[in-house]
């Protein structure tokens, strides 16, 4: 997938009992999806914690999150609770297929912790007519974009209105 291009279908269960849709994202901007490795993931806690924290900021400038897993239900609903995420959306049941289709690396569990299979983290700041303007596909957990250094990317952009790159 490369920039300014449609990015794929998707659509999930959300642990507040209700669904989400990209196609039907409203957001007068952007929509950032930030795909993570699941309950077991320490980092990805982190990284939901920050959005969470940040979250009034995101909004304010037009952007629509997710945080989806390819964990299951039970877990994603969890992984709210315990780490007090839960006014975040959190999207779960991504399926193999799918996460192939938006390019994220997959892993099997090393140890008990671990699921059999999970999707390594991504983040794809897509703009309101569901094309992709950036993206950050990880193999492994770490080094993951700084949200505070995406929120001034994002008030960059806008200011100047700068293109997405690297779609030749």
């Amino acid at each position: 997938m490369k920039p300014r291009e449609k990015t794929p279908h998707l659509e999930l269960s959300l642990i507040n009992d209700t669904s989400w849709s990209l196609k039907k994202q409203e957001a007068d901007k952007y929509t950032l999806i930030l795909f993570y490795r699941g309950y077991h993931c320490p980092v990805c806690r982190k990284q939901l914690e920050e959005v969470k924290e940040n979250l009034s900021r995101i909004i304010e400038r037009g952007i629509h999150v997710i945080a989806i897993s390819m964990d299951s239900e039970e877990k994603s609903k969890k992984t709210g609770k315990e780490w007090a995420v839960e006014e975040l959306p959190i999207g779960y049941g991504l399926s193999k297929e799918q996460a192939k289709e938006w390019g994220l690396y997959l892993s099997t569990g090393i140890n008990e912790k671990e699921p059999e299979l999970f999707s390594e983290p991504g983040m794809f700041l897509i703009k309101a007519d569901q094309t992709l303007y950036f993206s950050s596909v990880q193999t492994m957990p770490f080094t993951r974009p700084k949200l505070d250094d995406v929120i001034q990317a994002i008030d960059y952009i806008e200011n100047k209105q700068y293109p997405a790159r690297g779609e030749v």
